[in-house]
């Protein structure tokens, strides 16, 4: 396992703030050994008309940071947002269990499109996002196959109804892109933006650059 993260604000760290309640996004922080404190958003996340998907994520994921980042001014804040996309149809996530065997239905057999956006505000308000795209193909598969893995709940909460890195990559024959992207958390974009704003991610955590 990796070290983890000296406590917030110890030898000029700040603390860290993940702006979001997903379990995946948590559990990619701390695959990189961080330390942080979970403050979900609550904004608005419906798509704007005219808006296109990856405008969508991007501008959710610096709302839903700059949102939490007010009520923490000290904090590094990191926000995301994740939508699928197939034949230019944005899929969120399912209403229901009815909604999700007819999304999943929809994909399989095909390629869609994943865009997860990311945006983190630095201490003082700075802020850098971005937006990472990633093309997967489902195999074919039947509606009995959709409903049970539907039966186990793991689709209910995310966007085209599927967790790659749960029952559903066993839906998914391939992926073009960042894997972590389609669970919700582009870890090397993610340092890359932490970089543009001043801070180094060392493997130990973070310090300043």
């Amino acid at each position: 396992m990796p070290a983890a993260q000296p406590d917030p604000g110890v030898a000029g760290v700040p603390p860290i703030v993940l702006a979001s309640a997903s379990p995946r996004r948590r559990s990619l922080l701390e695959l990189l050994g961080l330390r942080f404190r979970v403050v979900p958003s609550a904004i608005d996340e419906v798509l704007r008309d005219g808006e296109d998907p990856g405008s969508h994520v991007e501008r959710l994921a610096r709302e839903k940071a700059q949102a939490v980042a007010a009520s923490h001014p000290d904090a590094l804040v990191i926000g995301g947002d994740t939508i699928v996309v197939v034949d230019g149809t944005p899929l969120g996530k399912p209403a229901d269990e009815a909604e999700a065997v007819a999304m999943l239905m929809r994909l399989q057999g095909t390629t869609h499109r994943v865009e997860t956006g990311i945006a983190v505000v630095a201490p003082g308000g700075r802020v850098q996002s971005s937006v990472e795209r990633v093309h997967v193909w489902f195999r074919p598969f039947d509606r009995h196959t959709a409903e049970q893995y539907v039966s186990t709940g793991e689709p209910m909460d995310k966007a085209g109804a599927y967790g790659i890195q749960g029952f559903g990559a066993t839906l998914v024959d391939r992926i073009d892109g960042d894997y972590f992207a389609v669970m919700g958390l582009p870890l090397a974009r993610l340092v890359s933006l932490l970089r543009a704003l001043g801070w180094h991610y060392t493997f130990h955590g973070i310090e300043a650059l």
